[in-house]
Protein backbone atom coordinates (compact mmCIF):
# COMPACT_ATOMS: atom_id res chain seq x y z
CA UNK A 1 0.00 0.00 0.00
CA UNK A 2 1.13 3.56 -0.64
CA UNK A 3 -0.07 4.70 2.81
CA UNK A 4 -1.62 7.82 1.26
CA UNK A 5 -5.12 8.92 2.22
CA UNK A 6 -7.81 9.28 -0.52
CA UNK A 7 -8.11 12.95 0.46
CA UNK A 8 -4.43 13.47 -0.43
CA UNK A 9 -4.85 11.71 -3.77
CA UNK A 10 -7.92 13.79 -4.63
CA UNK A 11 -6.09 17.00 -3.70
CA UNK A 12 -3.03 16.08 -5.80
CA UNK A 13 -5.16 15.17 -8.81
CA UNK A 14 -7.03 18.47 -8.48
CA UNK A 15 -3.69 20.32 -8.45
CA UNK A 16 -2.62 18.47 -11.62
CA UNK A 17 -5.90 19.38 -13.32
CA UNK A 18 -5.44 23.05 -12.42
CA UNK A 19 -1.92 22.97 -13.86
CA UNK A 20 -3.28 21.86 -17.22
CA UNK A 21 -2.77 18.09 -17.11
CA UNK A 22 -5.75 16.62 -19.06
CA UNK A 23 -7.14 14.35 -16.33
CA UNK A 24 -10.86 13.61 -16.52
CA UNK A 25 -13.14 12.25 -13.79
CA UNK A 26 -14.08 13.10 -10.23
CA UNK A 27 -13.38 12.09 -6.66
CA UNK A 28 -15.04 8.83 -5.62
CA UNK A 29 -15.73 7.83 -9.23
CA UNK A 30 -12.31 7.56 -10.85
CA UNK A 31 -9.89 9.37 -13.12
CA UNK A 32 -8.50 8.87 -16.60
CA UNK A 33 -5.62 10.56 -18.42
CA UNK A 34 -6.72 11.45 -21.96
CA UNK A 35 -5.10 9.47 -24.79
CA UNK A 36 -2.02 11.12 -26.21
CA UNK A 37 -1.03 12.71 -22.92
CA UNK A 38 1.27 9.93 -21.78
CA UNK A 39 4.01 10.52 -24.33
CA UNK A 40 7.41 9.70 -22.84
CA UNK A 41 9.92 12.56 -22.50
CA UNK A 42 12.12 13.10 -25.56
CA UNK A 43 15.86 13.44 -25.62
CA UNK A 44 17.90 14.63 -28.58
CA UNK A 45 21.35 13.83 -29.83
CA UNK A 46 23.74 16.75 -30.27
CA UNK A 47 23.24 16.68 -34.04
CA UNK A 48 19.44 16.55 -33.71
CA UNK A 49 19.56 19.52 -31.38
CA UNK A 50 21.74 21.50 -33.79
CA UNK A 51 19.22 20.80 -36.55
CA UNK A 52 16.39 22.10 -34.33
CA UNK A 53 18.33 25.25 -33.48
CA UNK A 54 19.16 25.88 -37.14
CA UNK A 55 15.54 25.30 -38.16
CA UNK A 56 14.30 27.70 -35.52
CA UNK A 57 16.72 30.38 -36.66
CA UNK A 58 15.65 30.01 -40.28
CA UNK A 59 11.98 30.26 -39.30
CA UNK A 60 12.71 33.40 -37.27
CA UNK A 61 14.57 34.96 -40.19
CA UNK A 62 12.31 34.05 -43.10
CA UNK A 63 8.81 33.18 -41.85
CA UNK A 64 6.02 35.45 -40.67
CA UNK A 65 6.03 36.99 -37.22
CA UNK A 66 3.61 34.41 -35.84
CA UNK A 67 5.67 31.35 -36.79
CA UNK A 68 8.90 33.06 -35.80
CA UNK A 69 7.53 33.79 -32.33
CA UNK A 70 6.20 30.26 -31.83
CA UNK A 71 9.41 28.65 -33.09
CA UNK A 72 11.44 30.63 -30.57
CA UNK A 73 8.99 29.71 -27.80
CA UNK A 74 9.28 26.02 -28.68
CA UNK A 75 13.08 26.15 -28.60
CA UNK A 76 13.05 27.82 -25.18
CA UNK A 77 10.84 25.01 -23.84
CA UNK A 78 13.13 22.35 -25.32
CA UNK A 79 16.28 23.97 -23.92
CA UNK A 80 14.68 24.23 -20.46
CA UNK A 81 14.65 20.45 -20.06
CA UNK A 82 18.02 19.67 -21.64
CA UNK A 83 20.95 18.36 -19.60
CA UNK A 84 23.71 20.98 -19.15
CA UNK A 85 26.02 19.60 -21.84
CA UNK A 86 23.32 19.71 -24.52
CA UNK A 87 22.12 23.14 -23.39
CA UNK A 88 25.68 24.38 -23.88
CA UNK A 89 25.79 22.75 -27.33
CA UNK A 90 22.56 24.54 -28.25
CA UNK A 91 24.00 27.91 -27.18
CA UNK A 92 27.12 27.32 -29.31
CA UNK A 93 25.38 26.27 -32.53
CA UNK A 94 27.28 27.86 -35.44
CA UNK A 95 24.50 27.89 -38.06
CA UNK A 96 22.87 31.31 -38.33
CA UNK A 97 20.12 33.10 -40.23
CA UNK A 98 20.48 36.68 -38.96
CA UNK A 99 17.34 38.78 -38.57
CA UNK A 100 18.26 42.04 -40.26
CA UNK A 101 14.93 43.00 -41.77
CA UNK A 102 14.32 46.18 -43.70
CA UNK A 103 10.81 47.72 -44.03
CA UNK A 104 10.10 45.67 -47.19
CA UNK A 105 10.90 42.44 -45.37
CA UNK A 106 8.69 43.47 -42.45
CA UNK A 107 5.82 43.99 -44.89
CA UNK A 108 6.38 40.52 -46.34
CA UNK A 109 6.45 39.02 -42.83
CA UNK A 110 3.06 40.59 -42.07
CA UNK A 111 1.73 39.37 -45.42
CA UNK A 112 2.92 35.84 -44.63
CA UNK A 113 0.98 35.92 -41.37
CA UNK A 114 -2.20 36.90 -43.22
CA UNK A 115 -1.69 34.23 -45.87
CA UNK A 116 -0.90 31.60 -43.25
CA UNK A 117 -4.13 32.40 -41.42
CA UNK A 118 -6.06 32.10 -44.68
CA UNK A 119 -4.48 28.71 -45.45
CA UNK A 120 -5.34 27.37 -42.00
CA UNK A 121 -8.93 28.64 -42.08
CA UNK A 122 -9.64 28.08 -45.81
CA UNK A 123 -10.47 31.72 -46.43
CA UNK A 124 -11.10 32.61 -50.06
CA UNK A 125 -8.79 35.53 -50.87
CA UNK A 126 -8.98 38.40 -53.33
CA UNK A 127 -5.45 39.27 -54.44
CA UNK A 128 -4.15 42.37 -56.17
CA UNK A 129 -1.05 40.97 -57.84
CA UNK A 130 1.82 42.04 -60.11
CA UNK A 131 3.74 39.40 -62.03
CA UNK A 132 7.47 39.41 -62.78
CA UNK A 133 6.91 41.81 -65.69
CA UNK A 134 4.89 44.23 -63.56
CA UNK A 135 1.49 43.41 -65.05
CA UNK A 136 -1.36 43.88 -62.58
CA UNK A 137 -4.25 41.47 -62.11
CA UNK A 138 -7.00 40.70 -59.61
CA UNK A 139 -7.44 37.06 -58.60
CA UNK A 140 -9.86 35.17 -56.38
CA UNK A 141 -8.04 32.16 -54.97
CA UNK A 142 -8.39 29.24 -52.58
CA UNK A 143 -5.08 29.24 -50.63
CA UNK A 144 -3.69 25.74 -50.10
CA UNK A 145 -0.16 26.11 -48.73
CA UNK A 146 2.90 28.29 -48.27
CA UNK A 147 6.22 27.02 -49.66
CA UNK A 148 9.74 28.37 -49.20
CA UNK A 149 11.99 27.81 -52.19
CA UNK A 150 15.37 28.74 -50.69
CA UNK A 151 15.10 32.44 -51.34
CA UNK A 152 11.45 33.26 -51.85
CA UNK A 153 8.04 32.19 -50.60
CA UNK A 154 5.13 31.17 -52.78
CA UNK A 155 1.44 30.82 -52.01
CA UNK A 156 0.05 27.68 -53.64
CA UNK A 157 -3.58 28.15 -54.67
CA UNK A 158 -6.51 27.09 -56.75
CA UNK A 159 -7.14 30.14 -58.91
CA UNK A 160 -10.83 30.58 -59.65
CA UNK A 161 -10.08 32.94 -62.53
CA UNK A 162 -7.81 30.47 -64.34
CA UNK A 163 -9.60 27.36 -63.05
CA UNK A 164 -6.19 25.87 -62.37
CA UNK A 165 -3.47 25.70 -59.73
CA UNK A 166 -1.36 28.83 -59.58
CA UNK A 167 1.53 30.08 -57.42
CA UNK A 168 1.82 33.65 -56.19
CA UNK A 169 4.83 35.28 -54.57
CA UNK A 170 3.88 37.19 -51.39
CA UNK A 171 6.36 39.98 -52.22
CA UNK A 172 4.35 40.68 -55.40
CA UNK A 173 0.96 40.73 -53.67
CA UNK A 174 -0.02 44.39 -53.35
CA UNK A 175 -3.25 43.74 -51.46
CA UNK A 176 -4.88 40.69 -49.90
CA UNK A 177 -8.50 40.66 -48.73
CA UNK A 178 -10.68 37.94 -47.24
CA UNK A 179 -13.73 37.66 -49.50
CA UNK A 180 -15.94 36.55 -46.61
CA UNK A 181 -16.22 33.04 -48.05
CA UNK A 182 -14.74 29.80 -46.71
CA UNK A 183 -13.97 27.22 -49.38
CA UNK A 184 -14.69 23.50 -49.09
CA UNK A 185 -11.98 20.90 -49.64
CA UNK A 186 -12.52 19.26 -53.04
CA UNK A 187 -10.60 16.22 -54.30
CA UNK A 188 -9.72 17.76 -57.67
CA UNK A 189 -8.33 21.03 -56.26
CA UNK A 190 -7.15 20.33 -52.72
CA UNK A 191 -3.61 20.30 -51.32
CA UNK A 192 -2.89 16.72 -52.41
CA UNK A 193 -4.00 17.47 -55.97
CA UNK A 194 -1.88 20.63 -55.96
CA UNK A 195 1.23 18.77 -54.76
CA UNK A 196 0.69 16.01 -57.33
CA UNK A 197 0.40 18.62 -60.07
CA UNK A 198 3.56 20.45 -58.96
CA UNK A 199 5.46 17.17 -58.71
CA UNK A 200 4.46 16.18 -62.24
CA UNK A 201 5.30 19.67 -63.58
CA UNK A 202 8.79 19.79 -62.09
CA UNK A 203 9.49 16.17 -63.11
CA UNK A 204 9.02 17.06 -66.79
Amino acid sequence: MLEVSPRTVYRDVADLQLSGVPIEGEAGVGYVLRKGSDIPPLMFSADELEALVAGTRFVRAFAGERLAREAQSALIKIEAVLPPELRERSAQAKIFAPIWRDPAQNRIAMMLDRLHEAVLNRFVLCLEYRDVEGRASTREVEPLCLSFWGGSWTLGTWCRHRQAFRNFRPDRIEDCRHSGEVFVDAADRNLKAYLDTMRDYYAM
